[in-house]
């Protein structure tokens, strides 16, 4: 019995602490990535996430056509490089920031609608070294002409 508590206090504290973290994510996008959708007007939707040296995080979103957009990354200043591409639903890639020195921005029009995926991967660090955890965000922009 008190190791079944000892393990349901440790998962409370655990769980707690998690969400803790997510706020302090989606609090880092309000304030510093929101920055990078000047000239663009924000869709409202804060997409937020811990991320450690070497994961990945996928995200699907639905994209209209004759509509100027922008995808803004970024992450906290203790990961190295975050790459990301755009991806077709057959997983062509559209862009990758990987061919733009991990530019943090992408600005691009449809022709027809679409559902893309964004893929985001926080690059490992340097070898030996303890693995970097931090914020990472994806934030959408609409044109606002």
């Amino acid at each position: 019995m008190r190791q079944f508590l000892s393990f349901l206090f440790l998962a409370t504290v655990l769980i707690g602490l998690s969400g803790k973290a997510e706020g302090q994510c989606k609090g880092f996008a309000r304030r510093i990535c929101k920055l990078d959708l000047e000239g663009f007007v924000h869709d409202g939707n804060y997409h937020a996430a811990i991320l450690t040296d070497g994961e990945e995080a996928e995200l699907y979103k639905t994209f209209y056509s004759d509509q100027d957009y922008r995808i803004a990354v970024c992450g906290s200043e203790v990961l190295e490089d975050i790459e990301f591409k755009v991806m077709d639903i057959q997983r062509n890639i559209l862009y990758t920031n990987k061919n733009n020195d991990f530019k943090g921005t992408w600005d691009f029009r449809l022709e027809s609608s679409q559902q893309l995926m964004i893929s985001v991967k926080v690059l490992s660090g340097n070898p030996g070294q303890e693995p970097a955890s931090g914020c990472v965000a994806i934030l959408f922009g609409l044109s606002d002409n």
